[in-house]
């Protein structure tokens, strides 16, 4: 018998609210309580969270699982890639199995795998013993794909781990715009002796430290990005995209920023298509108008970022849409959209796709949505890290990491940490952190 428990889920922002997450944590051990006793538990954790009063968020939460658990019950939790797994959530887990893939499309796999090995556990496989390893420098979350070297054939190596004496092997990139102590990319693995479990970690662990180099990634600026694109472009048959990544809103952003989208237009570059900028006004403002119209406004408006500033113009509206439809591509694949009213605004041969609430640029759906195929774009802005490229790269001629003005920092050396553990290096082959930065 399956007995269900609390779920919750939020994108990444701010540290959970302490008021959040102990009312949340609290309805959770109630249902456990209730249920036990047991032959053991899941939980389908992030791996990342931050609290107002816990750093380590998901840790306390298995801390307080365990205790009313007991000592021996079987524990299994899986997790995002990019966990900051803590010595914490490994000393208190039965066991912590992590996805696969960067686009995550392994999700429903990593969900069979943490169950097999849970019932493992329960009927006594004995993949009880742990090791884990920290690695020693942050990894950029633009070098995390593991459609791209070197993580993908780091994570195609873990299966052949997984024999013998060896349950399993999860490998975890982090969260690296979490300033915790314990964030970073990490290794841990479970076997029936103590060696074995090491000899898996060290392999994987050998395996990230001698391609460091490899994770490095190269970013353009916004101007610089759309002049090569339209270099490649002149002489493609296929789009460039340009992953506007600072305004990622899978990774803490808003999808409100303007910075890519005003060096398209002022250099030119006909037939580009950016999405998607959530902006519920510009969107309001467009239906109000009607197809075919013309509105002179900014887009961008509502967007927080300091210094940011609307992008004024007389934009025609395209074409408009109730933002209700169904993800086609690997990541969104299923998954019911309701972004609300939504338009295609075109200033100077440029389109954008608008949106009343914000979501990853990741399906193609969401240019069909409004009438534009994306494989016929010259140049497809994407506001997004990596996700994108599960359903986009198949298309495209050229993928380029742009830097536009945005809150989701992309380059970890930009980043004033002050609570990350002395001795890591803020980049493949960076510096050592040793402290907050002067001033």
């Amino acid at each position: 018998i399956l007995v269900p428990t609390v779920w919750a889920q939020a994108n990444p922002s701010a540290p959970v609210t302490r008021e959040t997450y102990e009312r949340i944590v609290t309805m959770l051990l109630e249902d456990i309580a209730a249920a036990l006793p047991a032959d053991g538990i899941y939980l389908d954790l992030h791996g990342a969270m931050v609290a107002e009063h816990f750093e380590d968020g998901e840790g306390e939460l298995l801390r307080r699982v365990r205790e009313i658990a007991g000592p021996d019950l079987p524990l299994v939790a899986s997790l995002d890639l990019h966990a900051n797994v803590t010595p914490l959530m490994v000393e208190q887990a039965s066991a912590l199995v992590a996805f696969r893939t960067y686009p995550h499309i392994d999700m429903a796999e990593t969900g069979a795998r943490a169950a097999r090995h849970l019932l493992g556990l329960i009927g006594g496989s004995g993949h009880a013993h742990k090791a884990y390893w920290q690695c020693p420098f942050l990894i950029p979350l633009t070098s995390q794909c593991t459609m791209t070297a070197p993580a993908e054939a780091i994570y195609a190596g873990l299966d052949d781990l997984e024999r013998g004496e060896v349950g399993h092997v999860s490998l975890c990139m982090g969260f690296p715009l979490a300033d915790i102590r314990e964030c970073g990319a990490t290794v841990v693995a479970y076997a029936r002796n103590a060696r074995d479990a090491e000899v898996a970690v060290a392999t994987v662990a050998a395996a990230v430290e001698a391609t460091e180099g490899e994770f490095a990634s190269e970013y353009w600026t916004p101007d610089d990005a759309v002049r090569e694109a339209m270099r490649i472009a002149s002489a493609a048959s296929r789009p460039v995209l340009l992953a506007d990544t600072q305004d990622n809103p899978g990774a803490g952003a808003d999808s409100d920023t303007t910075g890519l989208i005003e060096s398209l237009i002022r250099l030119g570059a006909e037939g580009a298509v950016v999405g998607i900028l959530n902006d519920p006004a510009a969107a309001e403002a467009a239906h109000a108008a009607g197809e075919g119209a013309t509105i002179e406004r900014g887009i961008g408006e509502g967007s927080g970022l300091p210094g940011h500033k609307p992008l004024d113009g007389r934009w025609r509206v395209a074409a408009l849409g109730d933002g209700e439809f169904e993800g086609t591509g690997p990541f969104y694949k299923g998954s019911r959209m309701r972004l609300g009213p939504m338009a295609l605004l075109e200033c100077g041969g440029v389109r954008v796709v608008v949106s009343s609430r914000k979501q990853q640029a990741a399906d193609q759906a969401m240019f069909r949505h409004l009438g534009v195929e994306p494989a016929a774009a010259k140049i497809l802005g994407l506001k997004s890290s990596v996700h994108f490229r599960a359903d986009f790269q198949p298309i495209a001629e050229a993928v380029m990491i742009v830097t536009a003005p945005g809150p989701s920092i992309a380059d970890t050396l930009a980043l004033d940490y002050r609570r990350l553990r002395q001795g890591v290096r803020l980049a493949p082959h960076g510096p050592v952190f040793s402290g907050p930065k002067a001033g």
